[in-house]
């Protein structure tokens, strides 16, 4: 018959197992890269340029211009993922939701001020 042990017995026994120097697999290596690398920080950098192009007046990060460029490059992102991952259907589905969301916006641009949608859509590269 096995021995019976007790608690404090089974916890030490379990501690002895436990490697104090492991170091981190390449998996886990491989995730801390540099923010730079991963492309954490460029996205904001990105972000503050397009604001700072399209705004209409300093401080304007709300109006349909702004809002529209930003989705562009969101669109852009998108695609360029998509054509790397062709079978991500997920990301395919919100690329779709982007699409249209700013189409709504730039229909309103258009009903609102014909002017500065023409000048908006030439400026992003969009027909019509």
């Amino acid at each position: 018959m096995p021995k019976a042990t007790t608690k404090a017995q089974k916890k030490k026994s379990v501690s002895k197992t436990v490697k104090t120097d492991v170091t981190p697999k390449k998996a886990v290596r491989k995730t801390k890269a540099t923010p730079l690398a991963t492309g954490t920080i460029a996205p904001s950098i990105e972000k503050q340029e397009i604001i700072a192009k399209f705004q209409v007046k300093q401080g304007d990060t709300g109006s349909p211009e702004v809002q529209a460029a930003l989705l562009t490059g969101r669109i852009h992102k998108l695609v360029q993922h998509l054509k790397v991952n062709p079978s991500d259907n997920h990301s395919r589905r919100g690329l779709l939701g982007i699409v249209s969301k700013r189409r709504r916006l730039l229909n309103y641009l258009g009903k609102k001020d014909r002017k500065r949608y023409q000048e908006i859509s030439q400026k992003l590269g969009l027909a019509k």
